[in-house]
């Protein structure tokens, strides 16, 4: 079903076959949900091969058609609480159409829908769009594309929570026959006691009986010890190897997740969903679900016991039980929705503290404690509350269940005693039957105790298999191409791509670059050269145009075996807290370690790293804090070095490095790049000077190529950004501009 293909109501309809001629042919037509900026109602837009025409759903008057000749730009605005699509004319004024936010993601592919019919491109809209509500009950979904936890049936998520389990089916089987077993014999202690009442106490005689009766009872209690240390042994190991699994399995989906998912989610919610979550299944796997096998067979042996002692009193009994099943299933779903909010509020909170922490030195820089301190007591607040109101219905639900349970009693002593002195039941027997009533309330209890918990692991599990469900990135697609060594040619054909389909930020890209061949990018910040080097990695596929490698697209090939050859030094670039020899090690691990020392040399960084007091084997702290900005990036570049890539990528790969240090690598970068597909970005233009060709990128296209040479002649774009730089370092130099010129003073004799 082609969802930019709406249902037309009948008075649109009627008022399309008036406004288009017969051999216009529809493209596209969508409805909106806000006829103004402040008004809610139905607004058509639908798209000919010659126009677009705006038809609300109510009255002829708000009909606007603008002929796509006349379009001049399509652009979609965020606004509060909603957005807006904005299509300006050549002549007049603009068109406007609004929406609400949960609309955003249709109207964005919309806007660059009508950017590509006013252009005579081909439409190519995509199959699906992101969505904000579900399908079936409109309810909003916490993540876009994620599940609907309102439609999510709870037998599904049990029997998904109890798949980690099923593999270990002997252990499985195990508990289970041990938990029938303790459950059969702990209906035995009764029946002896009314033995007991019946056959000693009462006729006050046979004191050897009741001796034998006393050590049936210590043994059955033997036996149920040791029934319960095996069981809680067998199933604590089955919990957590299955708490295990979850984890494992979640942390590498989260590893072959694409970009685009980390872009729409806090990494504190992330977080939140490994241990907070995680702990909560974990627990409930441990603990609670063997204790449902066990009071569920004790409930149904019980049953049958008081059956048998008395099938009246045993309705008596029962009374209570329906109101305490309804009141459990109304509760249920309104304590899922405390829950679940809590679990967003957890998340929320998790977000902030991850931020603060991480931004601890900025917090300080600006003196922002106490306003850090006031949002964390808003997020702290928000949890507070939501945890209130979950545990004052809960605790309002469990004080009923408790009373109406305790009716069943009041009925089996006044009916029973009856029974008693009409000579129709006998004390023992009415003493068993009282101590298998309260073993049956004991699970019903422990049901009311546990059902708000196992509610709180349902949301937690449902937000973990949500993430679990997020399409990975194709790393095992069977048709995939391999290419296990690539000679390293480029070549971007009519490349067009923005992380927001309906925001372009590379359009119409058309370049090639042979095998060896170093290009530099230039461009103010916000023209697309990161953009550019996402799209070479393939963090990002392009929206139209294709990317190829060795004449293959890039969509094509082997995931592995293309990032397996592409080498990265980023302008900030990431450590692990691990040491030096394991960070540089970390693209090659089984790297020996005189090649570690031949790559630290090669990047200028052997001298630093043996003049500290544990050489190689030093831990360079979280997010590598024990080294200075220029540390950092010559172990990035020995890293690289190390890997050998077949196209390596620098960006601003120099940036934190001090002038001589600066010269050094770039002698170490000239000898890296021979033999290597190179595309370098710097906004210091001077240190493309050896840069094979110089691609100048502006509103995300491509303006200028030639070397650096060719382009300083040229007197264009790039000419221009150098003499700027130039005059900004001048100005920011130390007394005057003198000394900020002569780092590029030969600039000017280009």
């Amino acid at each position: 079903m082609n969802p930019f293909m709406e249902a037309l109501p009948p008075e649109v309809d009627t008022k399309l076959k008036r406004l288009k001629p017969s051999k216009e042919q529809v493209r596209f037509q969508v409805a909106t949900d806000f006829v103004s900026d402040r008004a809610f109602g139905d607004r058509w837009l639908i798209a000919t091969d010659r126009q677009l025409l705006f038809i609300p759903t109510v009255g002829a008057d708000g009909t606007v058609e603008v002929p796509l000749t006349a379009v001049r730009e399509v652009r979609t605005e965020e606004l509060v609480g909603g957005g807006r699509l904005t299509v300006e004319r050549k002549v007049g004024e603009p068109v406007y159409l609004h929406y609400s936010s949960s609309l955003a993601p249709k109207f964005v592919e919309v806007a660059e829908g009508i950017q590509q019919l006013s252009k005579g491109q081909p439409l190519e809209l995509p199959t699906e769009i992101e969505r904000t509500r579900c399908e079936k009950c409109g309810s909003l979904l916490a993540e876009k594309n994620g599940r609907c936890i309102s439609c999510t049936k709870k037998r599904d998520t049990l029997w998904r929570i109890l798949s980690y389990v099923r593999p270990y089916y002997f252990q499985l089987i195990l508990v289970f026959l041990i938990t029938t077993a303790a459950a059969a014999i702990d209906l035995l202690p009764p029946l002896i006691t009314e033995h007991i009442i019946d056959d000693v106490l009462t006729p006050k005689a046979n004191f050897g009986l009741l001796v034998w009766f006393v050590l049936a009872l210590l043994g059955i209690r033997l036996l149920m010890w040791f029934a319960q240390v095996g069981r809680t042994a067998i199933s604590s190991w089955l919990g957590f190897r299955a708490a295990e699994d979850i984890r494992a399995e979640l942390y590498r989906v989260l590893q072959f997740t694409p970009l685009r998912f980390y872009d729409k989610r806090k990494v504190g919610s992330l977080i939140s969903r490994m241990t907070n979550d995680a702990d909560l299944l974990e627990e409930y796997m441990t603990f609670d679900l063997p204790f449902i096998l066990s009071n569920a067979l004790l409930l149904l042996g019980i049953l049958g016991m008081l059956l048998h002692k008395s099938w009246i009193l045993t309705i008596y009994v029962l009374l209570p039980v329906p109101a305490i099943v309804l009141g459990g299933a109304l509760i249920w779903n309104r304590m899922e929705r405390y829950w679940r909010r809590w679990s967003i509020k957890w998340g929320r909170f998790s977000a902030h503290l991850n931020e603060s922490i991480t931004g601890i030195r900025l917090v300080k820089a600006f003196a922002q404690e106490k306003r850090e301190g006031i949002r964390f007591s808003q997020r702290n607040d928000e949890l507070r509350q939501v945890s209130v109101s979950a545990d004052r219905a809960w605790f309002v639900f469990f004080t009923v269940t408790n009373f109406l349970m305790s009716f069943g009693v009041f009925f089996v002593w006044y009916f029973g005693g009856r029974q008693i002195l009409g000579g129709d039941l006998t004390l023992g027997q009415l003493t068993a039957f009282i101590s298998y009533l309260w073993m049956f309330y004991r699970p019903l209890k422990w049901f009311g105790d546990y059902y708000n918990f196992m509610i709180h692991a349902y949301a937690g599990a449902e937000r973990i298999f949500e993430v679990m469900d997020t399409p990975t990135e194709p790393f095992d697609a069977p048709d995939a191409i391999s290419m296990p060594e690539i000679e390293g040619r480029v070549s971007f054909r009519d490349i067009s791509f923005g992380y927001d389909p309906g925001k372009p930020v590379l359009r119409g890209i058309d370049l090639e670059v042979a095998p060896g061949e170093m290009i530099g990018l230039v461009g103010k910040s916000g023209v697309g050269k990161s953009t550019f080097i996402n799209l070479i990695c393939r963090f990002y596929d392009v929206n139209r145009g294709r990317l190829e490698v060795d004449g293959t697209d890039i969509r094509d090939l082997r995931l592995e075996d293309l990032r397996s050859q592409i080498g990265m030094v980023h302008q900030e670039p990431t450590l692990f807290n691990v040491t030096i020899a394991e960070n540089i090690r970390y693209g090659k691990p089984d790297a020996p370690f005189d090649e570690v020392i031949r790559a630290a040399i090669a990047a200028e960084a052997h001298e630093f790293i043996v003049a500290k007091p544990d050489g190689y084997d030093t831990k360079v702290g979280e997010h590598g804090g024990k080294l200075s900005g220029g540390e950092k990036q010559r172990i990035a570049i020995a890293r690289a070095i190390l890997h050998d890539p077949k196209i390596l990528i620098l960006d601003e790969a120099t940036s934190s490095l001090d002038t001589p240090t600066e010269k050094k690598i770039q002698i170490a970068i000239a000898r890296l790049v021979k033999g290597r597909t190179t595309f370098a970005i710097a906004h210091r233009l001077s240190t493309l000077r050896n840069a094979d060709r110089l691609v100048v990128l502006d509103d995300g296209k491509i303006a200028e190529v030639g070397s650096h040479a060719e382009l300083m002649t040229r007197r264009g774009i790039f000419y221009g950004l150098v003499h700027t730089q130039q005059e900004t370092t001048a100005v920011m130099a130390v007394g005057g501009g003198k000394e900020g010129s002569e780092d590029d003073s030969d600039e000017d004799d280009e």
